[in-house]
């Protein structure tokens, strides 16, 4: 083991004497040339203290190389623990602690990044992160580095918080699960898709941790609905009990690191039902209580038990594979999460989706009636259902087109589902 040099470097802007970043160095001074190229990976963890494994983890992906901590707080923590104390060697840990946003352009800060085989952001206050970083050299220089040069990255809390496409940004603060689930519209929920860093297997991901103390469950829940609601994406969430961590491949298998069975230390991946179409939510209104329930099954969820291995997974390419964990459906009614036990979702089966030249619809929004019409004459069902997954009307019909009585129903959202030999086809019909 090389012996540990530690340097303190401090860089001054005169106007105002203040200091743009405050730098640790612990090791080899001489920068490593790595080869051959890391393979690159993403490790993630739930904010309390560092799971010892995942970090090893972590260290492993660099290759031997240089490993550098950026933060907005805090000091030299981390630098002996990887260093030294996990038995992996690099090269050298470096933390510079970003005292502003101007140490994001400072030429010094910008090599190390550029130099850097590994990069860990710590917890603090993410909102700092997206103010000191985004748009700046600092997120061009590591989505550079994750793309073209197997980067490692990877975070804690805060740090974990801002590696999603989507991120909560916390920039008006934080916000409870009850705060969100009885108000999807408050205005602590700034929920962000401006670019930022770009993770692979973590597009369309927006994560959380802490989730079980205090529990972010439920506000994880409206950050997938605002993001359906707000940008028609069926976003998916990654999070992490606090002492769980998880580590993703660059084949795209999460591995999920803990104490289980000795703790209750989980993560849990979670997506919207893949055998539904079209799950927007039931009750979605500035100051009334979310509802998104869709027969208590709008959310398939995995849960996975964290080991000192690592050896529980999930495949982050189709989002169904795992092992070592369980299913389960969340759901929300007046503001009230639940989730029970269920099945593995099947989202490979069934015959292909009718296109939708096969079908037109008309006029829409509709007001007393809604027609419908088909490329051909052939046997077909069809149903009109309403947001909660009830079914309000059904017929099977051989003929090329189809008209529903609406004057009955009341004015709102409905779902169109037509099933025919090929396939299958959903579509939001709005009743004035």
């Amino acid at each position: 083991m090389k012996q540990a040099v530690i340097f303190l470097v401090g860089l001054i802007h005169f106007a105002g004497f203040t200091q743009s970043y405050t730098s640790y160095f612990t090791g080899n001074t001489t920068d490593m040339i790595v080869s051959p190229t890391p393979p690159g990976g993403i490790c993630m963890m739930g904010g309390a203290s560092e799971n010892d494994e995942a970090m090893k983890w972590f260290l492993q992906h660099a290759y031997g190389g240089d490993v550098l901590v950026i933060r907005a707080s805090g000091s030299d923590g981390y630098n002996d623990y990887m260093y030294t104390s996990l038995g992996i060697n690099v090269n050298s840990v470096e933390t510079i602690v970003f005292n502003n946003s101007s140490a994001s352009y400072d030429p010094y800060v910008l090599d190390k990044i550029s130099k850097a085989e590994a990069i860990w952001m710590a917890g603090g206050d993410q909102w700092d992160y997206v103010t000191y970083w985004r748009d700046t050299p600092v997120d061009s220089l590591i989505n550079d580095g994750i793309a073209n040069h197997g980067m490692t990255i990877g975070g804690t809390s805060a740090g974990m918080a801002v590696l999603g496409d989507f991120y909560f940004s916390a920039e008006n603060g934080t916000v409870t699960s009850t705060a969100a689930l009885q108000n999807p519209f408050d205005t602590d929920i700034t929920v962000d898709l401006t670019s930022f860093f770009e993770v692979p297997f973590l597009e369309n991901v927006i994560t959380d941790s802490h989730y079980d103390d205090p529990d972010r469950r439920g506000r994880h829940v409206v950050f997938l609905a605002k993001i359906f609601m707000n940008y028609g994406v069926e976003a998916k969430g990654i999070a992490c009990n606090e002492y769980t961590a998880v580590c993703i491949d660059e084949n795209g298998i999460a591995h999920v690191y803990g104490e289980y069975p000795q703790y209750d230390e989980f993560a849990y991946f979670v997506a919207q039902n893949c055998e539904y179409d079209d799950l927007i939510p039931e009750v979605y209104s500035s100051g009334v209580p979310l509802t998104w329930d869709y027969l208590g099954k709008v959310l398939n969820v995995y849960k996975v038990p964290g080991t000192m291995t690592g050896a529980n997974t999930f495949d982050l390419n189709d989002w169904q594979t795992g092992s070592g964990g369980e299913w389960l459906n969340w759901s929300v009614i007046d503001g009230n999460l639940s989730e029970v036990p269920a099945p593995a979702p099947n989202c490979t089966t069934g015959a292909v989706e009718l296109t939708e030249e096969q079908l037109s619809v008309y006029p829409i929004p509709a007001d007393k009636e809604l027609n419908i019409e088909f490329s051909s004459n052939e046997d077909r069902m069809v149903q009109l259902i309403d947001l909660h997954g009830h079914q309000l009307w059904k017929k099977t019909t051989e003929q090329s087109s189809l008209t529903i009585d609406l004057s009955d129903f009341p004015q709102g959202v409905y779902q169109l589902q037509v099933t025919g030999s090929q396939g299958k086809i959903n579509q939001r019909i709005v009743k004035n």
